[in-house]
């Protein structure tokens, strides 16, 4: 049994991983955006906003794509399209970053947690149809880290409950489900392009939708009332009256930056997907390993991050997820607990308990709290000869941690 890097023995990366810097940065971007700075014109349906919302449209077979701010106002902006808010319910998962929680709150709505899949991660579809009531008007399923949310459930559970789908897509950029891309099965897909995603501009976000109706009225609210692709200064026609809308624009720097990022997509998703499952095959026969489950019927799997669970209850007496973590970052690896608690107990979670309702998360609160690893989706984007490294590494860790039924 080789000694562990943390006991001072040699360790496995001893020259660190080739990890490419994220976000991607592209030389001729950095031409087109000195080109669009020194064209004084930046923002109001720019000519590369509106060709970003044409191509993202065209890529994921969405009728329409209406970019914004960031991808938190997207979820929100597509609750007000369809009319939630105070006295509604809307239904999320217990394991999430908070923003899909908050927007709810924004609503004045009230979200009800329920309880994820052990092996996706993703929302329990049984565990959604137990917590629908009067009041539950919306569900958002998050397709969480490295894999997608069951849409066939929950489509189906939603249509006979008469509820709206919102995909909440931040982490699934490029991801395909049984033939459709995320983001087009529900009634709305949320994207985020903040600095750390698939796609990423810093700041902004999409939605996606095929509604034509929910389309116009998703532009409008974003763009202070002015119908999708004005110009400024002239007036168009109106918004409803009553539709009280907002400044959640975003610049054409934006849009610039992520067209070049999505001639890169699919060969960039389909490299992280084949070295997902390169590690998937490895690290699944390490006993108290096991990866995050891809989407049960992901065509493609888009990768936010890579996801390994611990099994908590094998492990030698003293040792838990901490010290696991440190013992394979001692050996090189890049990684940690990821957020460490579900949505409800993140830091910045600040919703007083007579504002959310959690109704099942006895599967999240003990996967997040004690299991989950996670390394960012630039580690599924090493060489071939690093990722046996990796998964070396916690070959040798589980050795020495790993208690046997022997």
């Amino acid at each position: 049994m080789a000694k562990l890097a943390i006991d001072g023995g040699k360790k496995i990366f001893e020259v660190p991983a080739a990890i490419p810097a994220w976000p991607p940065v592209y030389p001729e971007t950095a031409e087109k955006l000195k080109e669009i700075y020194l064209s004084h014109s930046w923002s109001f349906y720019g000519p590369q906003e509106v060709l970003f919302n044409e191509k993202f449209a065209q890529y994921t077979g969405a009728g329409h794509s209406i970019m914004m701010a960031n991808g938190t106002v997207t979820l929100e902006m597509a609750m007000k399209a369809m009319g939630i808010g105070t006295g509604d319910e809307v239904i999320v998962p217990a394991h999430t970053w908070l923003a899909t929680g908050k927007a709810v709150v924004y609503r004045g709505a009230t979200p009800v947690v329920v309880d994820i899949e052990p092996d996706t991660l993703c929302m329990d579809p049984a565990e959604f149809e137990a917590a629908i009531t009067p009041k539950t008007k919306a569900v958002i399923p998050v397709h969480l880290f490295g894999s997608i949310a069951d849409m066939d459930r929950i489509m189906e559970i939603a249509k006979k409950h008469k509820l709206k789908v919102i995909e909440d897509c931040a982490h699934a950029h490029g991801g395909v489900w049984n033939g459709k891309h995320v983001g087009t099965i529900g009634d709305v897909g949320s994207f985020s392009f903040q600095q750390s995603k698939i796609m990423a501009s810093g700041e902004g976000g999409v939605c996606l939708t095929n509604d034509d109706s929910l389309a116009d009225i998703l532009g409008r609210l974003s763009h202070i009332g002015y119908q999708r692709g004005a110009k400024q200064g002239q007036k168009g026609t109106p918004p409803p009256m009553g539709l009280i809308c907002h400044n959640y624009r975003v610049t054409d720097f934006q849009a610039a930056i992520l067209l070049s990022q999505l001639e890169h997509l699919k060969e960039d998703t389909l490299l992280r997907d084949q070295n997902a499952e390169y590690l998937r095959k490895r690290l699944n026969a390490i006993p108290g390993i096991r990866v995050q489950a891809r989407g049960k019927h992901a065509t493609v799997q888009s990768y936010y991050a890579f996801v390994v669970m611990v099994d908590h209850t094998h492990l030698k007496e003293g040792i838990t997820r901490k010290e696991v973590l440190a013992a394979l970052q001692a050996e090189g690896i890049g990684i940690s607990e990821g957020w460490g608690q579900p949505m409800y107990r993140q830091n910045l979670w600040t919703v007083p308990e007579n504002q959310y309702r959690i109704e099942s998360n006895e599967v999240a609160e003990t996967i997040v709290m004690k299991q989950i690893m996670m390394s960012s989706l630039t580690w599924l984007m090493i060489s071939r000869s690093d990722l046996d490294k990796y998964c070396d590494a916690f070959e040798k860790v589980m050795e020495e941690y790993y208690r046997s039924e022997q």
